[in-house]
């Protein structure tokens, strides 16, 4: 006759795993310590009156030079690359090597596409009100991007590629 055993019934899981499938428990709050700053939790009882008033809407003329600004961040942004490349250029050496000349290619490449690029980039920023003072930007990111060709010619100059 073939006994069958009874197995042991499995041990109870650990402590870790049960609080993990109930709910946490909320303890009471202390009205003493108010809530952060952008805090609002699903208990939150405070009416809609009692919170800080809002901003007022911004006017156009705040809209167009906060867009100003940002379009002046935009064409400041290609020269604080003008000193990496120069020294990554001045690093690369003047020989005819495959660094080299990936780094000429590079450094033509971004200012090309910048410029093919210039409607797109400032694009966002033209209203009625930033049409004629966003001129002397894009002058200023277009001077920007020529200096940036003018390191890739010195280059190419240097390497013995102009005549």
């Amino acid at each position: 006759m073939a006994q069958t055993r009874s197995s042991p019934p499995p041990p109870p899981p650990p402590s870790w795993v049960v609080s993990l499938s109930s709910a946490p428990v909320r303890k009471p709050k202390s009205t003493n310590i108010p809530d952060p700053p952008g805090f609002s939790g699903v208990g939150n009882k405070r009416s809609a009156a009692s919170r800080a008033p809002s901003r007022p809407p911004a006017t156009t003329e705040e809209t167009d030079m906060l867009k100003l600004k940002k379009a002046w961040e935009v064409a400041i942004a290609p020269a604080k690359q003008l000193p990496v490349n120069a020294i990554m250029m001045y690093m690369s050496g003047n020989s005819l090597q495959v660094f080299s000349v990936m780094m000429v290619f590079m450094l033509f490449k971004a200012p090309i596409q910048a410029l093919i690029g210039l409607p797109d980039a400032f694009s966002r920023f033209e209203t009625e009100g930033t049409r004629n003072r966003l001129l002397v930007v894009k002058l200023v990111y277009i001077l920007i991007q020529l200096v940036a060709l003018g390191f890739g010619i010195w280059k190419v100059n240097g390497m013995g590629l102009l005549p």
